[in-house]
Parts: C-alpha cells; structure tokens; sequence
C-alpha cells in the first residue's frame, strides 16, 4: 500500500448546553491545530436535531475553515443527501471546490439521526433508497455535461446541468458513508468512487464488515464496468493518546461519561450501554478491550492501525472521529502526539532516521577511536609549531 494518510471525522459531539458559538470556534481551531500538525483531511458533518451535534451546513464550515488552513483537504462528512435537491448539493461543492483549489470532498449517505428526517416527513428506509437515487443524479452533473431530466420523488428536474465545472481535474474525491450494512460499498462500487467505513470500529458487525464491505464495492464495481481505490478507502475510529497510559485514563476523565451518555440515551448505539452508565473506569475499558478504539500511548495507537490494516486488507486513510473526552489541551496534544510518534510509522518517515540511528550506534566505537586520534594528532601537531617557533620550546 501507499503511505497511509491521517485526518479526523468531525460530527461534532458537543455536550448540550453549552455555549454552541464558543464549541463552533473551538472546532475552528481544532481543524487549524490539525492542519499545523500535518494532517491530510478533515471530514465536517451534517446534522439537525438532538442537540450535540451541532454543524448544519458542512459546506459552509468548510468554507470557513479553508480561509484559516493551507494544505488540510476538507470534506463533507457526511452530507445527508436524501435530505437535499441533489443539483444544489452537486452546485455547491463545485464551488467550493473553486474556493478552496482543490481542497474540497463530497462524502456522502442517508443521514444518521432519525429526529433530523422525521422533521422532513421522512422515514430511515426512504432516506437511503433516496440516497442512491440523488447519488446517481449527482454524478451525472459531476462527470458529464449532459442534461439531467429525473424526478427522484422529492425533487424534479429538468434539463438540469452544472454552469461551473470542477476546479478539481477530472474530479474531487467523492465517498460513500457505511456502518455495517452493506449499502454503502455497494453504491461506492457501482459509481467507482471511496468509502468512509464510520463504523469500521464502533461495533463488533462494523469491524467484522470491513473485508466484506471491499468484496462488496469490487463485485458491483466489476458488474457496472468501474473502478474501485483502496486508498481511497477511509476508516474511522476513536483515540486518545497521552504520554503514558495512566495519563490518557485521567484525560479522558473530563468528558467520556458525557459522551458514553449521548451515544446510549439519544445516538441510540446499544452496544455502548456499559455498566450502570456512570462507571467512567468501565467506559475506559471498554474502549480498550473491546476494540471499539484506544485510550493510551502511541504504541497503542500504532497497534491499532495495525488491526485495522490487517482486518481490511489495507486501506487509504485513518480518521480519528473526533470527540471531547479531554479538555482541549489534552485534546491538542493527543493529535500532537499522533501527528509525531504514530503517523511517521505509517508514512515511511520513521525507518530511515532510525536506520541513520542505529548505523551511527553500530559504527560509533570505531569513530569515537578515530576521533580522538584526529584529536591527538592536532595537538601534536600544535606543540611542534610551538617548538618551530624562534625561542620556541626544545
């Protein structure tokens, strides 16, 4: 495989209540911090109801954050298309993909939360038969010129068309969203563009899925003559790392029972029902044990990927999905810690200074001898200029 490249998806999960403007600016920043750090991408989600997830428009934080970095790629993550006229949602991220030269990426599914859709008189099961439907629509107006006529039951068009096409040359990349069903390789397959496994490790059918998930994107792929990308295959999944394992347990501390609470009252993810709900040791555990993600040191991050890597086959990129367990300092460092320590490994960065290392440790004794012989020898050669000298020393 290629070098593995590193982002983070960004729901965000905010805890409700708190102040939304300053939680807004704080994931400003977070964005900026990782494009400083040397992270490739920055997935933004779209969500409009339950209170914590707190991003509307992907596309206008997108806009925001790209005006604040320079070298992150910016992605919806993902937008809810059964929720959108699907020409708009095509129209607006080749804009963005003007504003941004290049920088942008269309992720896209059904949309997550059941109180966003059942506000739009929608139900889960026609969100993601309209999901392939408006994704069939979008890539005609992407990767053709020719006009669109469809009524996709929310939507009519007529002789519909783009009147920009992208900056991007053919194409910015475009995903596919996927839990465990296999829904979402199997339209990523059949238009031959990525898949972003969010559940690659949230539950045990997320993890198991992932090699079946690419059997899944190649067959649909072969069957309507395109072509799939594992690097273009992103997989998501949590950590929290720290300079020691005891530390990363005290960080998350701040914010994991709030977080463990959303996902099991309001998220409604069963498998993270721990305990009696208030046991913030058993939640820590949890994540450890059942392979769900990491709370430790780089080394434990580096194993998990290495997990991952073994379980897919391989893949593009690793995103971490973005949460609040530790204050934002800790939050901060844990991407820092990433970026140095756990990246390098993965990026072929980290052999060839440690090859340098050990070369230098394995020769150092025969230096060190010449060393100081050079050494003697200029002194050697200092005391016989003096004694040279008119009056010098005999």
């Amino acid at each position: 495989m290629s070098r593995l490249r590193f982002g983070i998806f960004l729901a965000p999960f905010h805890p409700a209540g708190e102040n939304p403007t300053l939680a807004l600016q704080r994931d400003l920043r977070l964005v900026e911090h990782l494009d400083a750090c040397g992270y490739d991408e920055a997935w933004i989600g779209e969500h409009h109801s339950a209170g914590s997830e707190i991003i509307a428009s992907p596309e206008i934080f997108i806009a925001a954050a790209a005006e604040r970095t320079k070298h992150i790629r910016l992605g919806t993550g993902v937008t809810s298309l059964s929720y959108h006229n699907p020409l708009w949602v095509a129209e607006r991220m080749v804009l963005l993909d003007h504003l941004t030269r290049g920088r942008v990426m269309l992720g896209v599914g059904p949309g997550s939360l059941p109180t966003d859709s059942a506000m739009i008189g929608l139900n889960p099961t026609q969100t993601r038969e309209l999901l392939e439907t408006n994704l069939d629509v979008v890539m005609r107006l992407l990767r053709s010129d020719e006009p669109v006529t469809v009524d996709t039951g929310t939507h009519r068009l007529v002789d519909a068309r783009l009147h920009l096409r992208p900056y991007s040359d053919p194409l910015f990349d475009v995903a596919v969203a996927a839990v465990a069903s296999p829904n979402g390789p199997r339209l990523a397959g059949r238009h031959g563009v990525g898949l972003l496994s969010i559940g690659a490790t949230l539950s045990a059918d997320g993890f198991d899925a992932l090699a079946h998930h690419w059997n899944v994107m190649e067959e649909r792929a072969a069957t309507f003559g395109a072509a799939v990308d594992r690097t273009k295959w992103r997989l998501v999944g949590l950590m929290h790392v720290a300079e020691t394992r005891e530390q990363a347990y005290r960080n998350v501390e701040h914010g994991i029972e709030q977080w463990f609470s959303y996902f099991q009252k309001v998220a409604a993810f069963p498998q993270m029902n721990v305990g009696d709900g208030t046991d913030v040791k058993a939640m820590i555990d949890f994540i450890n044990e059942s392979g769900v993600g990491v709370i430790g040191t780089p080394e434990d991050a580096k194993g998990q990927v290495r997990r991952l890597t073994e379980q897919s086959g391989g893949f593009g990129v690793f995103l971490q999905l973005a949460h609040e367990w530790a204050n934002p300092e800790a939050t901060r460092r844990s991407y820092e810690l990433i970026a140095q320590q756990v990246m390098p490994e993965f990026q072929g960065q980290a052999w060839s200074t440690l090859a340098a290392k050990q070369r230098a440790s394995d020769s150092r004794a025969g230096h060190a001898d010449q060393q100081n012989r050079a050494v003697a020898h200029m002194t050697e050669k200092y005391q016989k200029e003096l004694a040279d000298q008119p009056g010098g020393q005999s």
